[in-house]
């Protein structure tokens, strides 16, 4: 897509953060640090190949951008397009999808306790400005 929108009320409109999140709030509510996901485009590039057929992994986003700790802690207002995002504090550790996908050595790889605050599996945001993003934006920490 060239253009995708991002909204605090809907998270991506037609994702499923809305309706199947795969985290709630204590009240049943779709968890809002994981409307966007942001993974590091160079740990896409060695699990994933156009070429292949295994799937993308998902992620809304991937940018040459370093998503660890230290770079972006949470919390950290993020602006890309006309949008505001905001670090989470959910921490994106893999799924078993991962783990199916790319290999057990990947899955390991993602989770290692020496790894974790590198983030490699990527980020998770919030939506705090409804905005516009489009292909070849560039994130910028606000």
């Amino acid at each position: 897509m060239d253009e995708i929108p991002l909204t605090k009320a809907h998270g991506i409109p037609g994702e499923r953060w809305k309706t199947q999140p795969w985290l709630r709030t204590e009240d049943g509510a779709p968890h809002p640090g994981i409307q966007v996901c942001i993974i590091p485009k160079r740990v896409l590039d060695l699990v994933w190949s156009t070429d292949a057929e295994v799937l993308h992994p998902g992620d809304t986003f991937a940018a040459d951008i370093d998503t660890s700790e230290a770079n972006l802690p949470s919390g950290q207002l993020v602006a890309v397009g006309s949008a505001m995002l905001r670090v989470s504090d959910v921490f994106n550790d893999a799924c078993v999808k991962w783990k199916a996908r790319y290999g057990s050595d990947a899955y390991d790889w993602i989770r290692a306790p020496e790894h974790r605050a590198q983030r490699l599996r990527g980020i998770l945001c919030s939506v705090e400005r409804d905005g516009l993003i489009g292909s070849g934006d560039v994130l910028h920490k606000a």
